[in-house]
């Protein structure tokens, strides 16, 4: 076992044993403090802090701030191809494997999408290779019990699965350990048990953009730098794009992004509230026009599985880069998503009142994660398995009956 001087305990210092597990110790620590407040603003001392040794003590085990994101997004991983592994057999047992996984690493939803985009581009791409091979294992185990299934759809499938556990980054909730496995088993059987619809083999018809009022000419440059802003903060990350990529995005100078807004993070904020007033606008507004719980659910889920095809980058800046906000605009962002949040566990209570307000708030996560997700970051998510699968795959993490298509005249009701 390795050793460590203590300063001050002598021309030599006093020699301590460290404690076995230090790494294990360090790599926890840190992805919980890059999960809570993100990567940028933690340093290395806070997390020596944290695991009560000295910064100095920390570096000998990691030699930067880099190396030790690498390493905590990899040993997550790592405890995740451990548990698909062992639920080889069959689809309940990878589901019984995985939710214990999903909840010892509940840092790993928001390290992947968030963090791990500041990783080396080879780094990451290595990182999504072993991904890719653990999700395939998985689609294998699932093919064996639906062969009916295209190799395309059941990936899709398993990478929903991870996505509807791995949303547990997005809240803070803890219910008894064995009620929440149970739970989320199976809210995964139900997932990995949903059919493709055949009228959406072909992909759902996309719904025109709810267009804004034309901007008044000294209005159109800002409104462009909005647009081009929120796509940039979602693929690279706030602190990864410069104003100069962003005038560049519009044909402008750099300097001249600060005609329209003072400072960088004041136009985060402003393409921030910019992207929260149109996802309200259209999903808010298909439930206000339904009559009874049921049909306003339905109209809202197709609202906002509408609205995630078209705007992803709007979805995908709103949950990355948040905690990038100054502490205002912060608070503002956070209560949005609480009474966002609200609205679709209530109308999920009223649809299913077999379910408590802990059950309806995980499914509700759930679906939001499995549907940003699937338009975002899953390979195949614009193809023929995202149309048949994504909104089938949405309703059974919240535990609703398969729909007709629209204008059919089976949509669900209320009873």
């Amino acid at each position: 076992m390795a050793a460590e001087r203590v300063p001050g305990a002598g021309a030599a210092g006093r020699v301590v044993r460290r404690p076995p597990g230090r790494k294990a110790q360090i790599l926890a620590a840190a992805a919980e403090q890059f999960h809570r407040r993100g990567y940028h603003l933690v340093s290395m001392a806070d997390v020596a802090a944290e695991v009560g040794i000295t910064a100095p003590a920390l570096y000998r085990h990691f030699r930067s701030k880099p190396e030790l994101l690498l390493r905590a997004v990899d040993t997550d991983l790592q405890a995740l191809r451990t548990a698909v592994r062992a639920g080889g057999g069959s689809p309940a047992d990878l589901c019984a494997a995985l939710a214990p996984a999903a909840v010892d690493h509940r840092a790993l939803g928001t390290l992947w999408h968030r963090d791990a985009r500041l990783l080396a581009p080879a780094q990451r791409a290595a990182l999504r290779r072993e991904l890719r091979t653990d999700v395939r294992a998985m689609a294998r185990t699932l093919a064996r019990s639906r062969p009916e299934l295209s190799a395309e759809q059941a990936e899709f499938l398993c990478w929903s699965l991870l996505s509807g556990y791995g949303s547990l980054s997005y809240h803070t909730f803890a219910p008894p350990r064995r009620w929440f496995e149970t739970l989320l088993r199976r809210i995964g059987g139900e997932l990995l048990a949903v059919a493709p619809r055949a009228e959406d083999r072909a992909g759902p018809p996309a719904a025109p953009a709810v267009q804004p009022a034309a901007p008044a000419a000294g209005e159109s440059r800002r409104e462009e730098l909005l647009l081009a802003a929120v796509r940039l903060f979602h693929e690279r990350g706030f602190d990864n794009v410069s104003t100069d990529r962003i005038g560049a995005a519009v044909g402008i100078a750099g300097p001249s992004v600060y005609k329209h807004f003072a400072t960088k993070a004041e136009l985060l904020a402003a393409a921030l509230v910019r992207s929260r007033e149109r996802l309200w606008h259209e999903v808010e507004g298909a439930i206000a026009d339904s009559t009874g719980p049921a049909a306003a659910l339905d109209a809202g889920l197709r609202s906002y599985l509408d609205f995630a095809r078209r705007h992803s980058h709007y979805l995908g800046a709103m949950l990355s880069e948040t905690e990038r906000l100054d502490p205002a605009d912060r608070r503002a962002a956070v209560d949005f998503r609480r009474d966002f949040l609200r609205v679709w566990v209530g109308l999920l209570q009223q649809v299913r009142p077999d379910y408590d307000t802990a059950e309806a708030r995980i499914r509700v996560h759930a679906m939001f994660a499995v549907v940003n997700d699937g338009v975002r970051h899953r390979p195949g998510g614009s193809g023929t398995a995202a149309a048949g699968l994504l909104e089938p795959a949405a309703r059974a993490v919240l535990g609703l009956p398969a729909a007709s298509a629209p204008g059919t005249g089976k949509e669900l009701v209320d009873g």
